[in-house]
């Protein structure tokens, strides 16, 4: 399943989708810019808030705009 369908990740999942490293994303925790839910004594990050953080929209991919490819790559 693609990373941006899941509902929730683990602390570690959301480092390394993100590149971000543990105490940052800990942080966005307690700034309320990451949602967490916790079921037992494990914590759960909900994707989506990991995706708007990166501002990427959780759009399917058949909706969304394709961009144009450039004329001169940079190399």
């Amino acid at each position: 399943m693609p990373f941006a369908q899941r509902l929730t990740c683990t602390v570690a999942e959301a480092c390394e989708a993100t590149g971000l490293g543990r105490t940052k994303i800990y942080e966005l925790i307690g700034n309320g810019r990451v949602t967490t839910t916790t079921i037992g004594r494990r914590r759960l990050v909900v994707v989506q808030s990991l995706l708007s953080l990166v501002g990427i929209n959780a759009v399917p991919a058949e909706h969304q705009m394709k961009l144009p490819s450039q004329k001169y790559p940079i190399k």
